[in-house]
């Protein structure tokens, strides 16, 4: 692909343009296509919802939900976030580029990186975490492997989308602060290290203003701050004002089909000159060279290998799976000599692969955990079935002889694996769960079952954190995640010992739903969503209060163990822009061979912020034979010290000693080492005449401007033979705007030499 050429004959084309054919191109021309002109030769180009497989609609005019082209179901990114493994994305994303280059599509529109806020939300299986580097790291490398392969991406849903309830109007309410460092910061590095084709606007507003027209989202920050060349388009149907949307950076409205009312708004709107003409044919240039871009990386389709592309899909899902307890090393099952084991609920047979919505795609098959079981397994286990709850009638528990029926199979068994979860209708597009429960159906199977059986395996398949009353009665838990049409065999794999787990919690497990930080404020009233918890956003809110939570973010159990060796820091010293470098070794000290995810948090000793307890930074995942060790190593950088001043719109990372910390989970640091940063950045602090005086007096060069206008009121504080500059002042005045200090001097400045003060300090520059 020569982009220089394309950007040039995009040139060409535009120049041909009348008025109208440009007005015509920034909507689409049906549900799934944009606008072709034809006596220009321009193409048209075709989009397909995604983002875990491809849901393409017979035809570009039609919506395709039920009809659509079958295609393979891979994990929800739920799932595919518990790998840890941005390696395992880049496949998926690869295979993905595979079947829409055999069903004609163009742009797929994914990865959605929006942070999981509440685990009430209901999209939050199509979601990837709770952590904003996580979300970027994962999003970044599924883009990277569909663009390589000449489908564009769609980086969705910008911004602050983490709500169903009301979303084509609730605001997001978030402060600037926790903006940047929690709800940006995954689109930020998914579009520097990932560079989607294209950006889709959320259906919600932000901060006041709709996504679709909210010019500092689409332009100032997108456009001008990160860099990006990605062209922006709207959720379906989320547009509002199309004139306002073309002024904030929106290039293109879906779906399309011939809408007279825009196309006349936009044309009075430059006749007028309230849209300048230039606006419209910037937006219009990207448009071309999108859809020319797309058209150079088309390739005769080849069909995909629908076999090929199913054993994929497994093993992608069996890096998924995520063991959350295992007592007495119940797993992996021993099948060397023969045993009975028992296989609960209907999950077993009509298993939940799949989110509920606009990703709902048509599999090519779907394998059930009882018939892997049958076919793989049977040799020298011996499987009885019954199904333990009514997926039909969800919260009703079955007859009384049919209940008793699953318990006394489970009685007389070795071992019991019961698969319970969430039905579909509890999670999906467009509504929000409501509690954190299962069915109480699945909760009354297990705990009568947990009750009589000791060797009790529960199987989750659910799209976010559940609650788990029956925690502590049963031996092993294993979330599944919703794991796609292969995930059945993925689960048998594991639970038999042919994988080694080696999932790990993208987002906490609350024991209760009132311990979530979001619990006042979700889903919003009165059409705002308040971000009250502001930067303390699922570990961040746990690690600081100390709340216990029922799996903290990362956990993850293997079959095997792992031994960390002591850290080696370049440097204990670091300063400006010096990078740190962190190793040590990773032995594989247990019985199997396994992967581990080695996980990279920083905490800031000390503030002038508020800041978590400890923050990800970094993840490493690595595989190693049993006995192996390998070198691990980390780059830290000056942002990974960073927050946001939003007075100061900038990221600091301020002088002071900083802990870097090394586990396998949130809960389960394994090493600490501390190093000293020194800031050598001059930066401006936000003053104005309710700045304390405090502030001013900290830094020398406004403590020096302070030193010249109120010499007389300093000399009460200077001991004897120091100069004003040293007066040693009493915290309750230092804790007072500077605006009082009239009153304080009793005159010595006025409020006219409080401005000019003010003025003078806004132009110094201070050391962060």
């Amino acid at each position: 692909m020569n982009i220089e050429k394309i950007r040039i004959e995009a040139r060409s084309l535009l120049a041909e343009l009348s008025l109208d054919e440009k007005i015509s191109l920034t909507a689409g021309r049906d549900p799934w296509s944009t606008v072709p002109v034809e006596r220009l030769n321009i193409p048209w180009i075709w989009m397909s919802d995604g983002p875990h497989g491809l849901r393409r609609a017979p035809d570009t005019t039609q919506m395709g939900y039920g009809d659509q082209l079958r295609a393979t179901c891979f994990p929800t990114a739920s799932a595919l976030s518990a790998s840890w493994d941005v390696d395992l994305m880049k496949t998926v994303g690869e295979t993905l580029a595979e079947e829409c280059n055999s069903q004609g599509v163009n742009i797929l529109l994914g990865p959605g990186v929006n942070i999981k806020r509440s685990p009430l939300a209901g999209r939050n299986f199509e979601y990837l975490s709770e952590d904003p580097v996580l979300s970027g790291e994962l999003g970044a490398a599924y883009i990277n492997g569909l663009q390589s392969r000449g489908i564009g991406a769609s980086l969705k849903h910008f911004a602050a989308n983490n709500t169903e309830t009301r979303r084509m109007h609730t605001n997001s309410a978030v402060d600037e602060r926790t903006f940047r460092e929690i709800y940006l910061t995954p689109f930020e590095i998914a579009v520097k290290k990932g560079k989607p084709w294209t950006v889709m606007a959320c259906y919600n507003r932000v901060q006041g203003i709709y996504g679709t027209q909210n010019a500092r989202l689409l332009t100032e920050i997108l456009k001008e701050e990160w860099g990006s060349d990605a062209l922006v388009m709207t959720d379906w149907d989320a547009i509002i004002d199309r004139v306002e949307a073309l002024k904030a950076g929106l290039h293109l409205q879906m779906p399309g089909g011939d809408n007279p009312f825009s196309l006349k708004e936009i044309k009075k709107a430059v006749k007028r000159e309230e849209l300048d003409e230039s606006v419209l044919d910037k937006l219009v240039l990207e448009i071309l060279i999108l859809v020319l871009k797309c058209k150079s990386c088309e390739k005769s389709p080849v069909p995909m290998d629908v076999e090929k592309h199913h054993q994929t899909a497994r093993r992608v899902a069996s890096q998924c799976v995520t063991l959350l307890k295992n007592e007495n090393t119940l797993l992996p099952l021993d099948c060397s000599k023969k045993i009975k084991v028992a296989v609960l609920g209907e999950f077993a047979k009509d298993p939940r692969y799949q989110g509920n919505g606009s990703s709902e795609v048509k599999p090519t098959r779907v394998d059930s955990l009882w018939d892997i079981l049958q076919t793989e397994y049977s040799d020298t286990v011996e499987f009885t079935y019954s199904r333990g709850y009514s997926l039909q009638e969800i919260e009703n528990p079955l007859s009384n002889d049919e209940f008793l029926k699953a318990v006394k199979l489970a009685e007389n068994s070795d071992a019991v694996i019961i698969a319970a979860g969430l039905p579909l209708s509890y999670e999906s597009e467009g509504i929000d769960r409501k509690h954190l429960n299962l069915p109480e159906s699945h909760d009354n199977l297990i705990e009568e079952v947990s009750s009589i059986q000791k060797n009790t395996i529960v199987v989750l398949s659910n799209g976010s954190a559940v609650a788990m009353p029956w925690e502590s009665k049963v031996t092993s838990i294993v979330e599944s995640w919703v794991l796609g049409q292969a995930g059945a065999g993925a689960i048998a794999d594991v639970l038999f010992g042919k994988v080694n787990p080696s999932g790990k919690l993208a987002e906490t497990f609350p024991i209760r739903l009132e311990d979530n930080p979001s619990f006042l404020n979700f889903p919003g009233e009165e059409g705002d969503c308040l971000y009250g918890e502001r930067i303390f956003v699922g570990y961040r809110h746990y690690d600081t209060k100390k709340i216990e939570p029922l799996f903290p973010f990362g956990h993850g159990l293997s079959y095997t163990e792992f031994e960390y060796g002591s850290p080696k820091l370049s440097t204990s010293q670091l300063s400006g822009d010096e990078q740190l470098n962190v190793s040590f070794t990773v032995k594989n000290t247990g019985n199997y061979r396994g992967q581990e995810t080695i996980q990279l948090y920083i905490t800031d000793v000390e503030s002038t912020l508020i800041r978590p307890e400890q923050e990800l930074k970094g993840f490493i995942k690595i595989d190693l034979y049993r006995g192996e060790s390998k070198k691990v190593s980390f780059i830290v950088e000056k942002r990974d010290l960073s927050y946001y001043d939003s007075l100061r719109k900038k990221w600091i990372a301020e002088s002071g000693d900083f802990e870097l910390r090394l586990g396998s989970s949130s809960g389960d640091i394994r090493l600490r080492q501390t190093f000293a940063y020194t800031s050598v950045d001059a930066v401006q602090i936000a003053i104005d005449e309710y700045t304390y005086i405090s502030t001013l007096w900290k830094h020398k060069e406004s403590r020096h401007a302070l030193c010249r206008v109120i010499p007389d009121w300093l000399k009460q504080f200077t001991p004897a033979g120091k100069a004003v500059e040293e007066a040693v002042i009493d915290d309750f005045l230092l804790d007072q705007p500077v605006i009082k200090l009239p009153h304080f001097t009793l005159g010595e400045i006025n409020f006219q030499g409080i401005h000019e003060l003010v003025e003078l300090c806004r132009k110094m520059t201070f050391t962060a």
